[in-house]
């Protein structure tokens, strides 16, 4: 008991220093607005008495999305909301928030029993589902727009409800976490010391067997895509345990354990994409070198990550829109094939991937995030002159990045009042885009959604 208490009193000693050591820079998070947390009693059956909090933003869209976000070890709702970016993604984009706390308070979640390891079986996933349902009838959240995240044993819990309720959730996101089921002990909140310091190996059907036969017997229904995070240096929860959630998470889902495409997004982030054959991300890893069991990091863009994974980025609660941004005449996506500022832009054929989601901000801006890193599409050096590239770079509020989407389906340079044009009207994959005399050709159509 003394060895458990001491790994749980670890989980939250950390802070975010870890920001430099990731080598990242990226504009802080929006502050919380109006909005305050509210505590919220008799949400419904809730057999291990846990506590529940909401955050609605004070722009909260009609029917909005529900993320359920679940604190580590030691920690509690309220000390989650205070600690990571949620709640401000949630003010700039309108989704709720559910903030539970476990019961004792500053307990770990309960991740190794037989009843939170089943659909309906009891424990603090039931409890956990009444606040879901709770927030779809008194606050008015979309039922077809629900998603979890986690950090430690609360990654534990968002591989938990996944697994128990995959029909429940369209996405996840687990930060520093393990495998369903690796922390079974038959015991309610015990600690599995084998599977923390990743001495658990399984295969990938093994893993995925797991899931599909104990967490939801019998679905075959679709199941929510994934995305993964863990640092190399953690030491209360192996990043071993990174490769074996991959291989689980394919496995049920289908892709290859190989990956479809592997990239740097950040200084000392790897990142690991599991595509289907309709090219969709189903899983997404981020190992962090020389990170420590610290995620995620407030203020970086870890959290803004896994919201852009998971979808709840799509479009601002001041009115902006998402989606591909699609060329008329080609058929093809616009898309930004490098996330370093001054590359410009090209169509390919339509996947999409987050390098072809541009959101339309209510400033009029047209911005593309990849690996938590946002752009904005920009008149290369102010030019104003016909061929002009249309490039990304850094958002920074001037004329030439703020575009007009017409009725007629251009979209023109507030600055230049030139066309968004794709050049030579061509159709092949790579063709770049330019700024050009608008001239009513259907090169220069687009369509954004």
């Amino acid at each position: 008991m003394s060895r458990f208490r001491s790994l749980k009193s670890r989980l939250l000693g950390l802070v975010a220093a870890v920001g430099l050591a990731v080598g990242l820079s990226v504009q802080a998070a929006p502050q919380a607005a109006a909005a305050s947390l509210t505590q919220i009693t008799n949400f419904g059956t809730n057999p291990t008495g846990l506590l529940m909090h909401l955050y609605v933003p004070s722009g909260a869209k009609a029917n909005p999305p529900i993320l359920l976000a679940l604190h580590g070890c030691q920690g509690s709702g309220p000390y989650l909301y205070s600690s990571t970016d949620f709640a401000s993604l949630a003010d700039q984009y309108g989704f709720l928030v559910i903030y539970p706390s476990t019961n004792p308070g500053g307990s770990c979640w309960d991740v190794s029993s037989d009843q939170a390891l089943t659909r309906n079986g009891g424990s603090d996933p039931v409890g956990l589902m009444s606040m879901i349902t709770y927030t779809e009838q008194h606050y008015g959240g979309n039922a077809n727009a629900v998603y979890v995240t986690g950090q430690s044993s609360g990654a534990m819990m968002t591989n938990v409800m996944l697994a128990d309720y995959p029909d429940v959730f369209k996405a996840g996101a687990a930060f520093m976490g393990v495998p369903y089921r690796c922390f079974y002990t038959g015991s309610v909140r015990g600690w599995n010391s084998a599977c923390a310091q990743g001495q658990v190996s399984k295969t990938p059907q093994q893993w995925g067997g797991l899931v599909r036969t104990t967490g939801y017997p019998g679905y075959t229904g679709p199941r929510p895509r994934v995305q993964l995070w863990h640092g190399t240096a953690d030491t209360i929860l192996s990043h071993n345990n990174l490769g074996e959630e991959i291989k689980q998470w394919t496995d049920v889902l289908g892709v290859s354990q190989t990956p479809s495409a592997t990239d740097t997004p950040a200084a000392n982030w790897t990142r690991t994409r599991y595509d289907d054959n309709a090219r969709t991300t189903r899983v997404e890893a981020y190992s962090l070198a020389g990170v420590g069991h610290e995620l995620p990091v407030r203020g970086s863009a870890m959290a803004a990550g896994a919201i852009h994974f998971m979808g709840l980025d799509s479009g601002s609660s001041g009115g902006g829109t998402a989606g591909a941004l699609r060329a008329a005449d080609a058929g093809k996506c616009l898309t930004d094939a490098s996330t370093t500022p001054g590359t410009q832009q090209q169509i390919f054929a339509c996947d999409g991937g987050a390098n072809q989601t541009w959101t339309r901000t209510p400033s009029n801006q047209l911005t593309v995030t990849v690996g938590g890193s946002t752009l904005c599409l920009d008149a290369d050096a102010r030019g104003t002159s016909p061929g002009t590239k249309a490039i990304v770079w850094s958002c920074n509020g001037q004329a030439n990045q703020q575009w007009q989407l017409n009725s007629n389906g251009t979209i023109t340079g507030v600055q230049s009042g030139l066309c968004l044009d794709v050049a030579g009207a061509a159709t092949a994959d790579g063709t770049p885009v330019q700024l050009w005399t608008c001239s009513g050709g259907r090169n220069q159509q687009w369509t954004l959604g």
